[in-house]
Order: C-alpha cells, then sequence, then structure tokens
C-alpha cells in the first residue's frame, strides 16, 4: 500500500516557497512512490510554477500530484501518513486534530550556518497537540537533511544539457553560443541595483547578452535604458551589453538556461540550488532581513561552498581533463565576498571588482563544478526525509 504525504506550502511573497515545494511534491511522487497532497494558500502564484494549474478549481491533479487550495474553511482529508510542514508556515488546528497519528515535519530554510548540524532531527512538543514538530533542515554537511536533487541532476552536467537548442526561448545570438561572449542569467529580488551591474559589465570590453525571465525588476532595466515599460521579447542594446526579456520560465526551462550561462545570478533558495546543480558560476542575493541577518547566511555559506578542504576528490569526474592552468588554486576570497556582499545589500558592483571577478572565473568554474560533484555524492533531501519518516 502507498503511503501518503501531506505538504503544506504558504505563498508569501516570491516564488521560493512553491518552487521548493512543487520540487519536492513530484520528486517524492516519482522516486518514492508516495501519494501527494499539496495544499497551497495562493493558486496565482503557484500557477506561475505548477504547469497547467486551474486557479478556478480548488482541487485538481496534475502530473499525478493532488493539488488543494488551502483556505480558512478546507475540508481536509484524514488519511495521511505524514504532513510537511514547509519553512514554518503552521499547520491548521482543525488538521492536526483531524489526523492526531500523521507523522509531522516541518521543512525549514536551507541555511549554511553552523548551527543547523545541531538542530537537524529535533522534535518539540507543544502543549495541547498530540504529535511531535520534528524539525528537517537542508545543509550542505553530512549532519544536515542535504539538498533537493533529482535522480536524473547528475546528468546535467554533460555537454548535452547545455545543448542551447534546448532553449527554444532564447534567439539565436545565445544558440551560436559564441566564445567572446559572456552570457549571463538575472534573477534577482527587486531591491537589487541591476542599473549599477549593468554599468559594471558595461565596463568590460567583451560582449555581455544577460538574459532576464520576466520579474518584477524590469522598471529598473526599463529606466537604464530610458524607456517607460520594457516587455517580453525585447532586446535593449547599449554599447557591448545586451539584455534580452524573456517570459516568466517553467522550472525546467530555467534549469537549462542556468547550465548553458556563464554566469548566474539567483534568489533565495530554489534558483539558488539549482545554480548549484547547474554547475556554472553564481552569485547568489540571499532574500534580505532586518539586522543584516542575510549577510550572516550569505558569509555562513561563502566559507562553506568555496573552502578547498569542503571540495571532496575521492571521486571526481575527470579532473584530469582540465588543462593545468584550469585547476583548482586558493581563490580570492575578498574579492569574492566583497562582490556577493555588495550585491545582497543592493550596492552598486564596481568595474574593479567585477574585473577582478571575470579575472577568477575559469578557477571559480573549475571550483564550481568539483563543488557540485562533491555535493551530488551526498544523499538527497527526498531521500533523507522518507528514510528519516521512516525510522523516527
Amino acid at each position: 500500500m502507498q503511503k501518503r504525504w501531506d505538504i503544506f506550502c504558504s505563498v508569501v511573497d516570491n516564488f521560493g516557497d512553491i518552487g521548493v515545494c512543487w520540487r519536492l511534491a513530484r520528486q517524492l511522487q516519482i522516486e518514492h512512490g508516495l501519494q501527494i497532497r499539496l495544499y497551497v494558500n495562493n493558486f496565482d502564484a503557484a500557477s506561475q510554477i505548477i504547469p497547467g494549474l486551474n486557479k478556478k478549481q480548488k482541487k485538481q491533479i496534475i502530473q499525478q500530484v493532488e493539488v488543494i487550495f488551502w483556505q480558512n474553511n478546507t475540508a481536509f482529508a484524514q488519511d495521511a501518513n505524514v504532513v510537511i510542514e514547509t519553512f514554518s508556515c503552521g499547520l491548521p488546528a482543525q488538521y492536526l486534530a483531524q489526523n492526531p497519528n500523521v507523522k509531522w515535519v516541518n521543512l525549514e530554510y536551507l541555511s549554511a550556518e553552523k548551527w543547523v548540524d545541531d538542530f537537524h532531527g529535533k522534535h518539540s512538543k507543544l502543549s495541547g497537540i498530540p504529535q511531535k514538530r520534528h524539525f528537517f533542515y537542508p545543509g550542505f554537511t553530512g549532519k544536515t537533511g542535504g539538498l533537493i536533487r533529482e535522480a536524473n541532476v547528475p546528468g546535467r552536467h554533460s555537454d548535452e544539457s547545455r545543448n542551447p537548442a534546448t532553449l527554444t526561448t532564447l534567439d539565436s545570438d545565445f544558440r551560436r553560443n559564441d566564445v567572446n561572449v559572456l552570457n549571463v542569467s538575472l534573477f534577482c529580488y527587486p531591491n537589487a541595483l541591476v542599473t549599477g551591474l549593468f554599468k559594471a559589465l558595461q565596463a568590460n570590453h567583451q560582449k555581455v547578452v544577460v538574459y532576464v525571465p520576466k520579474t518584477g525588476i524590469l522598471p529598473q532595466i526599463a529606466s537604464f535604458f530610458g524607456k517607460n515599460a520594457v516587455s517580453v521579447g525585447d532586446k535593449l542594446t547599449k554599447n557591448n551589453l545586451i539584455v534580452e526579456v524573456l517570459p516568466f520560465l517553467s522550472q525546467a526551462e530555467y534549469d537549462v538556461l542556468l547550465c548553458n550561462c556563464d554566469i548566474n545570478f539567483v534568489r533565495g533558495e530554489d534558483s539558488w540550488v539549482r545554480a548549484i546543480w547547474a554547475a556554472q558560476p553564481f552569485i547568489w542575493q540571499p532574500y534580505f532581513q532586518t539586522e543584516e541577518t542575510h549577510l550572516l547566511k550569505l558569509n555562513a555559506f561563502l566559507d562553506v561552498f568555496y573552502a578547498e578542504s569542503n571540495i571532496g576528490l575521492s571521486k571526481p569526474l575527470s579532473i584530469d581533463s582540465f588543462e593545468t592552468k584550469n585547476r583548482p588554486k586558493p581563490l580570492s576570497m575578498d574579492n569574492l565576498r566583497h562582490l556577493h556582499i555588495a550585491w545582497a545589500n543592493n550596492q552598486a558592483i564596481s568595474a574593479q571588482t567585477w574585473q577582478r571577478y571575470l579575472q577568477d572565473l575559469p578557477h571559480i568554474k573549475v571550483h564550481t563544478l568539483l563543488q557540485a560533484q562533491s555535493l551530488a555524492n551526498q544523499p538527497d533531501l527526498a531521500t533523507q526525509l522518507v528514510n528519516f519518516c521512516n525510522i523516527n
């Protein structure tokens, strides 16, 4: 008999939460044979991620996952073995009362902070509630719950996965894959100083093509090019800089975009993890928080991801194929950190900082690939989550 799992997703103000939940729901169904119900409180946002979601239909099955509109008067089923509360969204009291024997797991946000190792797997007991609340932390070490990674993800490092022809939404300039062109994807929060980034890109004499999926940064792009507005399909040029405005991409299309770009600007959690699996250099923008909490998370990640000692070389994939000049070397962390912090703090990235980053790019590229391979050797989050629920 298949086990049934419920997943609760509360969409706050971005797509990261529903993006993670949809990937997880699909993987649990496909790779682990579970029956999945996904409760979502915002179908408008969810429809951007879940293909074919009918916003007017409160309950529907999409790709063998039952998707249910979650609201105050939702009638909850009472046959779940496990319930996943994502990102401390809070489970309805009615649901907990109707499912006294359900195993309750709170899937937390991804972080590289050291305290995550100690808190992963712990539980708490709330007064008047029969279930224990278990805390499951994604992370980058063997003491955490790992990263979301489908079984076919390591294969995306292959040449076939980087075939630009698979991205039919992009123009012919991209599909030519000109080695003299720097291809950049840009997915960031609206508070990022996009105009400052574009000025730094222009300071480079190399042709730069920036691919921007439709998001809230389009007004900044319009302002930079002296326009009232820009739309999907626009191709904007200023000196050596070309900006292509793409539609809001599906998760599958976005994953391919990441694999085909030389540098990826990503944000939040879902696109951050996908950038790692794309194994291409990336700059991460954490969600802005008061008291500079986001910088603590950023610095913790930089310390972990770019530490040479954290690359597991026991099973390197064709490391001998790299030319000697492109083999890993100790990275210049000062400039790398300065660039990330400026971007995360809505500051302009200087032309000098960007040039130094480009000088380090061959070594960053090799380092990122090796780190992706090392992390892919760890058990993935969905597998660890299933094992955790079977044991605890």
